[in-house]
Formats: structure tokens, C-alpha cells, sequence
């Protein structure tokens, strides 16, 4: 084989690593090794078509050349994505560190400390902002976060609101375009009806609405108060949900204030690029009394085992995933990488800093619109914080307007004939106003004048802010950058990241995410670009896109793709809302019954609920597999309503079901899709594909597979492909035409979180088609190795046909809690003294640890990854054998954090060198930790999910 250099790079063992491991498993090639682990009935042997991997110099040159192609003009069209500045300090040390975006979710709280700390600061300036009680952290946009809003309504109706059927939610016609049709999509699989009217004509009931939505300022600018009716709305059982700028609610009295029970939004501009429509963090909040309805994550204040301050995620068993089919929403990933990065600008600018950024923009505006005004184009709104909008004289139009703007490099939002609007943002000069003025001018004909200072206010005296906001410490102690940084890096030596070790996390391939592959994000021709520009202007982000779409189509097997789902669950949802249009077209929209195997992951249900399907769930046999008898009877039985199975490949046990094909086959026959969960597609790419598979429709975690780092949580991107006569059924925008027909939106922006794509597309590039098959082997491989090197201490749980895995593999732990008292969460726990992230716990199977050691990683640390493994193992025995306490143990009371191995109180029976340095090797790559095992049950009776002075709940 000739690879590109970047894949000795990207592959961690080296070909003499790869003889050893293959000696080991006693096979003579990966060649033999993929015959006896996947089905020769699914085998491709024909090479991907996606051209030979380039060097890393040669990849720069070429995504140089593309980004030069988007055209960055002065954009004022708003519509909820705003220029900012990202403080230097934050795009060095946080955005373009490894540290905080290889990290994984913080599930395991001990090594997540630092990064739970800057989701609780990014949650309290929500809460604050917004005069909320909880807050979530985070969700993907301000579109999806209305849904969530919408169905929570929906969800807490009262008792005779459900009884009668009350299902119609009224909504301000001034919101965002994009909002509008994702929530429109949304409603339609849980019939919820929407009701669109203007904000003073609703006329609202009890009877027949269950809840209001509102924008506030909304999307013509207006800022309006809707407290008396809110009140009326109140009076009638109903609640009312509010789209909010934070920056605006510096100045503006909060949703909270005026009686909003939810409150959410984007925190875009709070420091995050625009990136051509994402990835940016959302935001959720709401009243105590809803804290349990939350969809997402919530960060919350608890104690360790000996009573230590702790973080960790709150009510972490209702997480929406876990749930399954009774889940309220699908929501996995959350954008935590972003959510932090706004958190981080809140503290390093403070309250004051924000008030007066909010402040100076406003007075821009208020000087553009008396200048405006004396020209002769008067503002049509009464009231504003940042957006302006107009009518042009008679004889005028847009068209006119946009030319001269253009000419000037200037873009502005346009609506019909003669409307047009301007948004100003923080990065807004005085000699930017005073270029509008002139191309405003100019295109009606008249003289330009001077720029107006500011006149009187234009906030009612009743909306104005009169609360603080943000007094909490943290937002007062980080001014100067030196301080800043020090912050930064004080937090994220408390959190654990590929930065430090292998994170072996079974279904979440935390693979390389090669610097080659990050430096573009941050360049301004992928940064700056705001979504709703004319396409031409981002002609580089086009190209890349085009051919990434046809490169995931080759690597799937199928027609097309769809880049605008902006996390795997969207994908999911996406997906399944494709094969309802499709049926739907014909005449079969009856189809709801959606079939899923008892092992497939939570979203799987969730989303299937989400889309208004029918779970019914499939048994699996006792090797994990499906069982295709009850599948063949269960499809039979719901033939004439069978909308869809959901399958993941390999299973969600790690192995390769053989009888794949025929599964399809059984959907097909009974009138059923096949729908397939890609985020085991690291050990298809190559070798096989959706498309042989029989699969109609398979979303992809480009966070998984393709590279992109999962941030501590996210941004994660899930588009789908889909088989040919699904393509016109793909998601379509109603704001840029992204080239789809589709009668649905599922993200905020058309071509969902672009500003990540740059990363998948250098990914695909510098591997090549025979890197990228060659690292499916080596994850193959990788996971057989661990497998092998530790059957005979830990039970592989399930394998395939010829007794080998896929990718992943399930250990067996289950039998120590009877032997010892031991269980898996120990297991989790004493890893972390021996510097490594737990695998995947108590997923698929209860008790067990699932491993995915991905080909990035080299056989050494595969080696020690399982010298650790074993060396646990030995300390369970010492248990078993009654050389040890049963409760005061290495095991039971690990982690042991940096206070309790320093201190001179050391009551434990055995050693602190046995505790903190386990084996050699960790005594120079020890990860010392602040806090021990931390007390969930606890943090679940006292949630404080803001970071209030610790004397306020103490």
C-alpha cells in the first residue's frame, strides 16, 4: 500500500506493532483477521473512490486556497448571528487547545472538574441574564432550543389540558424565519398545532392552547411588552416561552421578571465565531418548579465522599438518552466546547463589560436611525437594542439598495420590494455607521449628512433592566489577560483529555483530531462568515461542502447527504422524518410503527418518539444478536404499519451480525425502511457501507468516525445519507435555499454546524481512500488485541461467529460484585488512579465496561491500558481472597484525589505509594485530582446549579 504521510501520523501502532498484535491473535494479516471478524456477505472489495491522501503541507495549501474563495463584506443582517470579538486569550488557550477539545463528556466527574466549572459559570450567566432559576448547558441552537421549549410546554400541560386535547401552541409571527419552520417540523410528529399571529391580535384560550411563544427584542427589532398578557396566558392554565438575545438583557428587564417560564436562546455572540451558522451554544432556562423537565444537561453543585465541594451533571439518571421510548426529547450531544467559551467571555468581561458593550451598540443603533431618519428612510420600529428596520422611498428598491451595497462591501437583510433591515454587534464602529449612511444615500439619491449623535431613548422606561446581574465572584476576579489565562489553565488541569491518555470509550471513537485538521476553523474566511450571506459570497465553504457530500456518499454507499443535522441525535430525528415524508408521498403516512433491538442506544427510542413512531422493541439473543425470529414476527404483525427499523452496525455489542442482510430484507418485504445508527461506522469505512448493508437511510457522527473532537460534549454533526429515492425527502431552509426540496428544517442554519466541516474534509483529504480503510483494519485490530489480552481476566462478553469483535468489545463485570463486592463503577473509578478515562459504563449491558481503543492510539499505550486492566483485576482478587477489607479497599475508595494522598492523615490499610502510583509507569504521567468520588445522591436532593458563593447553600 502507498499511504499519505498523514496516516503514519493518524495510526498509532507502526507496521512492527501491527505484526506483534496480528502474532498475537494468531493471524497472518488484517486481511485474514477481517475474514473471520466481519461477514464476507458484506464485504467490499472494490477501493473507495475518494482519491489518494495528501501530505499536511499539501492539505493546507488546498483548504488556503478554498477558504480565500469566501468573501468576508461588513454584514449586517442579523437574524440571530452577530459578529463578535473572541478574545485572543479564549481562542489559544481554550478553542485551540487539545485539553478542553479532546475531552469527552463529563460523565466522570472526578477528571471533569475543570470543565464542569465553566459549564456552571456558563449556566449562572444564563440564569442570570434571564433571571431564571436553572439553566441548562447547552443545546445546539436557538432554533432547536424553541422546540424543546415548545414540547416542554406541551409535556407539563395540566390534567384537564391532557384530557381534553388541548394541543395548539400560539406564536408571535415575529420570530425568526428559521425558527418558525424548525419548530413547524417538530410539531409535526407529536401532534402539536401551531397557531401564527401577530403579537397583538392573539387571542388566547385555555380551551384550545396549551402554551405562547414570543422573541424578545422580536425579529423586526421591536422590543414589546407582553406582561399583561402574559398574565391572561398565566390565568388560563398556559405557559409562555420566550426567545431571547442575552446581550440585550443588559439593558432590557428580564423574560424572568416579566413572567416568562422558559427562556432560551443562542450565546452566539457572546464571544463564538459565526462560522457560517455554528456550531454555537443554545441556552434553556426555566422556573425551579420545571427543573425535572429540562431537556439536556444540568450542571450541579454536590460533595465528595469526604464532603469536599464538588461539580458533576445533575439528575444525571433523567438524562433524555436513558429514558428511551419514555424519553420528552432526543438531546445527547450538547455544544459544550462553545458553551464554555461563552461562559469564559461572561467572566472575562464581567456584567459591567457586557452592559457596556450592549450599551454602545445600542447607541450606534439609535444614531444610525436618527441619521437615517433626516435622509428620509425612517426606522419602521418604535422601539430597539440592535436592529433597525426600513422602507425605501417610492422608487426605490432593494435591489437598487444591494447593489450599491455590495459595491461597498457591505451586506445588508432584505425583504421584499422595498424593506430592508440593519443589525449592528459589538465589532460596529462609528466610521461603519457612517459608511451606511453613505450607501444608503447614495442609493436613494440624496447628499449624505453627518452621523447623528445619540438622541433620546427609545427603551421603554418599563422594560428597562433595574436588577443586577452576574454578581457572583468569578465574574469580578479574571480582568487582566494574565489573570484570565491563569483561570483557564487552573481548570484545565482538573480535567482529563487525549491530551493526557487513551479514552477508551466503547460508541464514542475518541480517536486523533489532528492539529492539521483544527487550524482552519479559526481562520476568518471560515469564522467570520455569517450564514444567511449570498451563497456566492461563500463559495469555499460550497466547494468543501460539495465535495464532502459526495465523498460521505462514496464512503456510505449511498446517493446523497445531507450536512444540516448538527449532532448524531439530529441525525437520528433526520432521518426518521425523511422515511415519514417518503411514506407520506405514498399515500402511506399511516406507517408509525417503528421496530428497534432491545440493545440500541437511548436515542434510538427517543428520536423514534420525537418523529410520533411507535416503538416496539425487538429481542436480542443471549449473544447479543438480533433475534431474527421475532424480528420476522414482529414485522409481520405491523406489516401494514411498519414505518422502519432502527439498527446499528456493528451491533451495539461490538460484533458483526451475520444475518444483516436478511434483516433488511425482512423490513423491506413488510413495506418497512431501513434505518441504520452510524456511530459504529469506524469499522465500516472501507469494507463495507450502509448501502451493501440494505440500509435506506444512515446518519454519520462526523465527532466519531470523522474526526471532529468532541469538546467536551460537543459540537458534534450528524448528517445523513440516504438511499436515491429518499434525496428529495432531505431538509430544506427556508431562509438560503441549500438546494433541497424538503418540506422540513432540522437545524437553525441551512448546512447545520459548518464551521466544523473544515476538520471532516481535511480528515477525508490527508487520509486518502487506502488511509482510511486501512484505519478501519487498525481499529479492528486494535480492539481484537485488547480483547485477546484480556479474556482470561475479564470475560469478553459477546464476539462474533469466528470468536472475534468488531471494534469494540464488552467486558464482563458483573460477576465481582458477588465475589467481592466490586462493581463496575469501582472498576471506573480506580482507573482514574491509574491516569486513564473509564470506558463506556454500564452501556450496552448493566455491569459491564465497554472498551473502543480506536486505531489512533499506539500499542504502547494499548499495553498499558491493559497492564492497568489487569493490575485492577489482581486488586479484586486480593478482595476476593480475603487479603483485603471489603469496604476499605483500593477500589471502593478510589479515586483518591491530590488532598487525601498528601495529607497526613492516612488511616487506609494499605499504602499511598499502592494508591496514587499503582504501577511505574503512572508516577510520571500521574493526573492528580481535586476532589474524590463524588456523591450523586446527594447533589440530587440539594441541586444548586449556579455557582453561588459556597456559604449560600451551606
Amino acid at each position: 500500500m502507498s499511504f499519505s504521510p498523514f496516516v503514519a501520523r493518524h495510526i498509532g501502532p507502526q507496521n512492527q506493532d501491527v505484526e506483534k498484535m496480528l502474532s498475537e491473535l494468531g493471524v497472518e494479516s488484517l486481511d485474514e483477521l477481517l475474514s473471520l471478524s466481519v461477514p464476507d456477505s458484506i464485504r467490499t472489495h472494490e477501493e473507495l473512490s475518494i482519491g489518494r491522501g495528501i501530505s499536511e503541507s499539501d492539505y493546507l495549501d488546498k483548504i488556503r486556497k478554498i477558504a480565500s474563495k469566501n468573501r468576508l463584506l461588513k454584514t449586517y443582517i442579523g437574524m440571530g448571528y452577530y459578529n463578535t470579538h473572541t478574545p485572543s486569550v479564549i481562542v489559544r488557550n481554550v478553542l485551540e487547545n487539545p485539553v478542553w477539545y479532546t475531552s469527552y463528556t463529563p460523565y466522570q466527574a472526578e477528571i471533569s472538574q475543570g470543565r464542569l466549572e465553566a459549564l456552571l459559570n456558563f449556566q449562572t450567566m444564563v440564569s442570570e441574564l434571564t433571571s431564571m432559576e436553572v439553566a441548562n448547558a447547552s443545546l445546539l441552537d436557538e432554533a432547536s432550543a424553541v422546540a424543546e421549549a415548545m414540547i416542554m410546554m406541551f409535556n407539563t400541560r395540566s390534567r384537564d389540558q391532557v384530557k381534553t386535547g388541548v394541543n395548539v401552541c400560539v406564536v408571535d409571527n415575529a420570530i425568526w424565519p428559521q425558527t418558525r419552520s424548525v419548530i413547524e417540523t417538530r410539531a409535526l410528529g407529536l401532534g402539536i398545532e401551531l397557531e401564527f399571529v401577530d403579537f397583538n391580535e392573539i387571542n388566547y384560550s385555555g380551551e384550545k392552547h396549551f402554551g405562547a411563544i414570543f422573541q424578545y427584542p422580536n425579529a423586526l427589532g421591536e422590543i414589546n411588552d407582553y406582561e399583561s398578557l402574559v398574565t391572561v396566558i398565566h390565568q388560563q392554565e398556559g405557559k409562555v416561552a420566550v426567545a431571547s438575545d442575552l446581550l440585550s438583557l443588559t439593558l432590557l428587564k428580564p423574560p424572568g421578571e416579566w413572567g416568562a417560564d422558559i427562556v432560551v436562546g443562542s450565546t452566539q455572540r457572546m464571544g463564538v465565531p459565526m462560522a457560517y451558522g455554528g456550531p454555537h451554544a443554545g441556552y434553556f432556562a426555566t422556573r425551579e418548579e420545571f427543573k425535572r423537565f429540562v431537556p439536556g444537561r444540568i450542571i450541579g453543585v454536590t460533595r465528595d465522599v469526604k464532603g469536599k465541594r464538588a461539580l458533576r451533571m445533575a439528575l444525571q439518571t433523567r438524562e433524555q438518552h436513558i429514558k428511551r421510548e419514555k424519553a420528552t426529547s432526543n438531546i445527547c450531544t450538547a455544544q459544550a466546547l462553545l458553551a464554555t467559551m461563552a461562559g469564559f467571555y461572561a467572566v472575562y468581561h464581567g456584567p459591567d463589560g457586557l452592559k457596556t458593550k450592549a450599551l454602545r451598540i445600542h447607541d450606534l443603533t439609535t444614531s444610525l436611525g436618527l441619521t437615517l431618519k433626516k435622509i428620509g428612510v425612517s426606522p419602521l420600529n418604535k422601539s430597539w437594542f440592535d436592529t433597525l428596520r426600513f422602507r425605501l422611498p417610492d422608487g426605490v428598491n432593494c435591489e437598487k439598495l444591494r447593489a450599491v451595497a455590495l459595491q461597498n462591501g457591505v451586506n445588508f437583510l432584505y425583504r421584499g420590494v422595498r424593506d430592508f433591515g440593519i443589525s449592528l454587534d459589538e465589532t460596529t464602529t462609528t466610521p461603519d455607521i457612517k459608511k451606511i449612511v453613505e450607501i444608503v444615500a447614495t442609493a436613494i439619491g440624496v447628499s449624505t449628512i453627518e452621523v447623528e449623535k445619540r438622541g433620546s431613548d427609545v427603551i421603554p422606561q418599563s422594560l428597562k433592566r433595574s436588577s443586577e446581574f452576574m454578581k457572583q465572584e468569578v465574574f469580578h476576579k479574571y480582568r487582566s489577560e494574565t489573570e484570565m489565562m491563569r483561570y483557564i489553565k487552573l481548570l484545565e488541569r482538573k480535567d482529563i483529555s487525549l491530551a493526557h491518555s487513551m479514552i477508551s470509550l466503547g460508541s464514542c471513537t475518541m480517536k486523533l483530531n489532528a492539529a492539521s485538521e483544527m487550524f482552519p476553523i479559526t481562520w476568518p474566511e471560515f469564522a467570520g462568515l455569517h450564514p444567511f450571506v449570498p451563497t456566492e459570497q461563500a463559495a469555499g465553504y460550497h466547494e468543501m461542502m460539495n465535495e464532502l457530500r459526495s465523498d460521505l456518499a462514496k464512503v456510505t454507499g449511498f446517493a446523497d447527504v445531507s450536512l444540516q443535522p448538527n449532532s448524531g441525535a439530529s441525525g437520528e430525528y433526520a432521518g426518521l422524518m425523511v422515511i415519514r415524508a417518503y411514506h407520506e408521498s405514498k399515500g402511506e403516512g399511516h406507517r408509525n410503527v417503528a421496530l428497534i433491538p432491545s440493545s440500541a442506544h437511548g436515542t434510538n427510542p427517543a428520536s423514534a418518539v420525537m418523529a410520533g413512531l411507535k416503538v416496539i422493541v425487538v429481542k436480542c439473543d443471549e449473544n447479543g444478536n438480533i433475534d431474527v425470529a421475532d424480528l420476522k414476527e414482529k414485522a409481520k404483525e405491523h406489516r401494514n404499519n411498519l414505518s422502519c427499523l432502527m439498527v446499528t452496525y456493528p451491533s451495539t455489542h461490538g460484533v458483526f451480525e451475520a444475518s444483516i442482510k436478511d434483516v433488511c430484507k425482512i423490513i423491506h418485504d413488510n413495506g418497512g425502511q431501513v434505518y441504520m445508527d452510524g456511530a459504529n461506522m469506524n469499522a465500516q469505512v472501507g469494507i463495507t457501507n450502509p448501502g451493501i448493508i440494505g440500509a435506506d437511510v444512515c446518519h454519520l457522527n462526523l465527532h466519531k468516525t470523522f474526526a471532529i473532537p468532541h469538546g467536551g460534549g460537543g459540537p458534534g454533526v450528524g448528517p445523513i445519507g440516504v438511499a436515491k429515492h429518499l434525496i428529495e425527502f432531505l431538509p430544506g431552509h427556508p431562509v438560503i435555499d441549500n438546494k433541497r426540496h424538503g418540506v422540513m428544517t432540522i437545524s437553525a442554519a441551512p448546512w447545520g454546524s459548518a464551521g466544523v466541516l473544515p476538520i471532516t474534509y481535511g480528515y477525508i483529504k490527508m487520509m486518502g481512500a487506502e488511509g482510511l480503510t486501512y484505519a478501519t483494519k487498525i481499529a479492528i485490530l486494535n480492539a481484537n488485541y485488547i480483547a485477546k489480552k484480556l479474556e482470561e481476566d475479564y470475560n469478553i462478553l459477546y464476539k462474533g461467529e469466528k470468536g472475534y469483535v468488531a471494534h469494540e468489545l464488552i467486558l464482563e463485570c458483573r460477576n465481582f460484585k458477588n465475589s467481592s463486592g466490586v462493581t463496575e463503577t469501582d472498576i471506573a473509578k480506580r482507573l482514574i488512579d491509574y491516569g486513564f478515562h473509564a470506558p463506556t459504563l454500564s452501556f450496552p449491558v448493566s455491569g459491564t465496561l465497554m472498551v473502543e481503543p480506536t486505531e489512533s492510539e499506539s500499542l504502547a499505550e494499548l499495553d498499558r491500558f491493559i497492564e492497568a486492566m489487569k493490575a485492577i483485576r489482581d486488586e479484586i482478587k486480593e478482595i476476593e481472597k480475603g487479603e483485603t477489607d471489603k469496604e476499605d479497599n483500593l477500589l471502593k475508595n478510589s479515586p483518591h484525589a491530590d488532598y487525601e494522598l498528601t495529607s497526613d492523615d492516612w488511616t487506609h490499610p494499605y499504602s499511598r505509594e499502592r494508591a496514587g502510583f499503582p504501577l511505574s509507569w503512572v508516577r510520571e504521567r500521574k493526573f492528580w485530582i481535586s476532589v474524590g468520588r463524588v456523591d450523586n445522591a446527594w447533589g440530587d436532593r440539594n441541586l444548586i446549579c449556579t455557582c453561588d458563593p459556597v456559604d449560600a447553600y451551606q
